[in-house]
């Protein structure tokens, strides 16, 4: 199963730097303090981990209905972008100069307006898992089919919509794999605007271990982040594939 081979692979890389920090603790003899041993791991997985799963669901929820929120995003924007009009060409514009200003200098003024619970969270994870969605939604949209299009338009039964259903057939892989590829922007965009202001979520979790130089939980943290975010990925994997065999 791809959910086994993901974790799999998950676990292999985590278990590698897990042992790679280990190897520079007792090389250089560190203390407990920097780097913690690996009882010290064990305890606060046994002591906390119940606490920090509890989180990482919050967090991994809000991250899925980000990423579902980006997707419908990008695919308006990219829609309305590919018009050969000024709405068009100023539509795509504005979405590139959105994405010029960085999330941190952006997401005060959210937690302004929309104060740091859910609202906050899924806008912050949908500004910055859209935008790779909306370059390739854009590129595949105004992207010709050159040899199918010209036979439909000979016929003359090509309208908008079936030359939007022709060029998404055709790059079905390549808008498969960045909407995979985005999942993981999602977890990323959620743990930001946690770290940053909100007051639960795995984000926040380890905003409080990084104030207390707690190496041990953000270990913890990090690999319940891992987990979740491999398991979303490989069910986005087995839709993926689902939808490919169907539509062929």
């Amino acid at each position: 199963m791809i959910a086994i081979k993901r974790l799999i692979q998950f676990i292999f890389l985590y278990v590698l730097g897990v042992v790679f920090l280990w190897t520079i603790k007792y090389s250089f003899h560190l203390s407990d303090y920097l780097i913690p041993s690996p009882i010290e791991l064990w305890q606060e997985a046994l002591n906390n981990g119940f606490i920090y799963t509890k989180a990482v669901m919050d967090t991994q929820t809000v991250a899925i209905e980000g990423h579902f929120l980006a997707i419908i995003l990008a695919t308006i924007v990219a829609l309305i972008g590919r018009l050969k009009s000024w709405i068009g060409s100023f539509t795509k514009i504005a979405a590139y100069n959105l994405q010029a200003y960085p999330i941190v200098a952006v997401a005060p003024i959210i937690f302004l307006f929309l104060g740091d619970g859910l609202a906050s969270r899924l806008l912050i994870t949908t500004l910055i898992c859209y935008f790779p969605l909306l370059l390739s939604f854009i590129g595949v949209f105004a992207q010709p089919v050159v040899e199918v299009e010209h036979f439909f338009k000979s016929t003359h039964r090509l309208n908008w919509r079936l030359e939007l259903l022709i060029r998404t057939y055709e790059n079905l892989d390549k808008l498969i794999t960045v909407v995979i590829g985005s999942g993981t922007l999602a977890m990323v965009g959620t743990i930001i605007a946690e770290f940053l202001a909100a007051t639960h979520g795995i984000g926040y979790d380890i905003r409080k271990a990084l104030y207390e130089s707690n190496l041990a939980k953000i270990l913890v943290c990090l690999f319940l982040i891992g987990l979740s975010s491999s398991l979303y990925l490989a069910f986005l994997e087995t839709l993926g594939d689902f939808i490919k065999k169907r539509l062929s």
